[in-house]
C-alpha cells in the first residue's frame, strides 16, 4: 500500500511474524545460497523440473503460483516467467522483481563489487510518453568508460547510435546503454551548454563506487550537514561509509543527509551498518529489520538483524533522506529500520519504488535465480509499503543541477528543512501523486529490461 513517511508501514499481524501457510514475504536482494542442490542436469526440462521443485520450497508466494505444464515453454526463462505470482490484490501485488542473471555478472557485482557496461545512466524514466522533452544523463559512474570520456550528469543526449533521443522516448527503449560485453562499443551525440559532440564509450568491466559525493556542508543558517551519497549496498561500501561517518562525528554534524535517491539496494547488513551510523546508541538493543519467509522456512529461515554500535555513530534523533522511484529495496529497508528505532526520517524528493521483499540467490547451471523468498519489517513489524514511500517534501529533480550542489533541488529542499523544520514553500506546491506513477513506471520498465543498465539492480540480500 502507499505510504507516507510518517505512517510508513503497514503493521504485519502475528500470524505473518509466525509464518502461517500461504502468507508469504519478501525484502529483495540475493545472498547466493538458498540452500538448494542444483539439478544433476542442465537440460530445458531438468532445469524447469529443479525449479519448480524450488519454487514450492522457497518462493514467498509459492501458494499462488500458476502450474503450467513446463512441456508447453521451450526455454527456462519462458517457463520461470510463467510460475510467477499473479499476486493476491489487495494484499500482495503480482511479482514483479524476481528474475534470473548469469552467474558471472551476479558475483561480480555482490562479490567483486564491479559490473560490465559504459557507466552511463539517463533520466528515461521521468519523460515517459514525452518525446520532445531533453534526455538528460542523470548518473556516471566514476571509474567507468563513461566518465573517463568526459560524459557528465547534465549533458542531454541527442542521439544514440544515430538514433534520435526523440525516437528513443517514443518507443521506451534504452536498451542500447547496456553492453552484453566488454569491447562493444556505443556512439553518444551530447550537448552540453550550446556546444554538441560525438562520444564513443567502449564497455568495459569496472569497479562500482557505491559511496561518493562524501562531505560537511553549511546551511544557510549555519547549520552543520552531513552529506553523503549511497549508490549500492555492497560490502564495498563499508570503508569509505566509516569514512564518512568519522569525519562527520569529528566535525560535529548536526543533521545527516543520505542521498539514497539512485539506490536500488543491495545487502541487507550494509543498509543495518549504514543506519547504525544514524542511530548510534539510540538503535541499542533494537532490531533494524526482521525477515520473514514463507511457512515452510519460517522456522529455519526467519532472522533479525540488529542495530550495531559503530564507533562513529552520530545517535541523531532525526535523518534527512533524498530519495525517489529509483530508491528500492534495501535502500528502503534503511528508511523503515531507522522509523522502527524511533528515528524521524525527513524524506525529499520523489515517492520510492515500494519493495518491501527480498531474495536468498540460487545458483543452477550458470544462471542464479533471485526470486522473492522473504518480506522485511522493522522493529514494529511495519512493512508492506508496495506502492512505495511518499516524502515529506515532494521535489522535482534537475538534472542540470549538481547532485549534492546548493543548485540541487532535492538538496537545497533538506537544507531548508534542517534549518526550518518546514519544507519549502515551492516543495509543499507539489503534487505527489507523480511519485507513484514514476515508481510503478520504473517497476515495469526493469521487468521488460528496458532501460536499466548493470549496476541498477532492485535487491535485499540476507547477508
Amino acid at each position: 500500500m502507499h505510504r507516507t513517511i510518517q505512517g510508513v508501514g503497514r503493521r504485519i499481524g502475528a500470524a505473518v511474524a509466525l509464518g502461517l501457510a500461504g502468507l508469504l514475504a519478501a525484502c529483495g536482494g540475493g545472498g547466493g545460497d538458498a540452500g538448494t542442490t542444483p539439478p544433476q542436469a542442465c537440460s530445458v526440462a531438468s532445469q524447469q523440473s529443479w525449479l519448480r521443485d524450488y519454487m514450492d520450497d522457497w518462493y514467498f508466494w509459492y501458494a499462488d503460483s500458476p502450474r503450467p505444464n513446463a512441456a508447453a515453454y521451450g526455454s527456462v526463462a519462458a517457463y520461470f516467467e510463467a510460475i510467477l505470482s499473479p499476486g493476491r490484490p489487495p494484499v500482495f501485488p503480482a511479482d514483479r522483481w524476481s528474475r534470473s542473471e548469469t552467474t558471472e555478472s551476479f558475483n561480480r557485482f555482490f562479490g567483486d563489487g564491479e559490473t560490465l557496461g559504459y557507466g552511463i545512466s539517463v533520466a528515461g524514466l521521468e519523460v515517459t510518453g514525452q518525446p520532445q522533452r531533453p534526455l538528460y544523463v542523470r548518473w556516471v559512474e566514476a571509474l567507468s568508460p563513461a566518465a573517463a570520456a568526459g560524459v557528465q550528469r547534465g549533458d542531454e543526449v541527442l542521439a544514440i547510435n544515430g538514433r534520435s533521443a526523440v525516437d528513443i522516448i517514443a518507443s521506451d527503449d534504452y536498451s542500447q546503454l547496456s553492453a552484453l560485453m566488454a569491447g562493444e562499443s556505443i556512439t553518444l551525440r551530447l550537448r552540453r551548454a550550446g556546444q554538441e559532440r560525438s562520444v564513443v564509450l567502449t564497455a568495459a568491466v569496472f569497479a562500482l563506487t557505491p559511496v561518493s559525493g562524501a562531505a560537511v556542508v553549511m546551511s544557510p543558517q549555519g547549520r552543520k550537514l552531513g552529506y553523503v551519497v549511497v549508490k549500492d549496498m555492497i560490502s564495498q561500501a563499508l570503508t569509505p561509509l566509516d569514512a564518512a561517518f568519522a569525519s562527520f562525528k569529528t566535525a560535529g554534524v548536526q543533521d545527516v543527509v543520505l542521498d539514497l535517491r539512485y539506490n536500488g539496494g543491495g545487502l541487507v547488513s550494509t543498509g543495518a551498518t549504514l543506519a547504525s551510523y544514524v542511530a548510534g546508541s539510540r538503535g541499542a538493543g533494537r532490531a533494524y529489520t526482521q525477515l520473514l519467509y514463507n511457512d515452510k522456512r519460517a522456522a529455519a529461515n526467519n532472522q533479525t538483524f540488529p542495530f550495531t554500535l559503530p564507533a562513529a555513530g552520530l545517535a541523531l534523533p532525526r535523518a534527512i533522506v533524498l530519495m525517489g522511484p529509483r530508491t528500492c529495496s534495501a535502500s528502503e529497508q534503511v528508511i523503515n529500520g531507522l522509523l522502527g528505532a524511533g528515528i524521524e526520517v525527513l524524506a525529499v524528493g520523489d515517492t520510492t519504488c515500494g519493495k518491501p521483499v527480498g531474495f536468498l540467490p540460487a545458483d543452477a547451471c550458470g544462471q542464479t535465480y533471485s526470486v522473492v523468498n522473504f518480506e522485511g519489517v522493522n522493529a514494529l513489524n511495519q512493512g508492506r509499503y508496495f506502492d512505495g514511500l511518499d516524502p515529506t517534501c515532494p521535489v522535482a529533480e534537475d538534472f542540470r543541477a549538481a547532485q549534492g550542489s546548493s543548485a540541487d533541488p532535492l538538496m537545497a529542499a533538506a537544507a531548508h528543512l534542517a534549518d526550518r523544520g518546514v519544507c519549502p514553500p515551492a516543495a509543499q506546491g507539489q503534487a505527489q501523486g507523480q511519485g507513484r506513477a514514476r515508481a510503478l513506471g520504473l517497476a515495469r520498465e526493469m521487468r521488460a529490461g528496458r532501460g536499466i543498465e548493470p549496476g541498477e539492480r532492485q535487491d535485499m540480500i540476507p547477508r
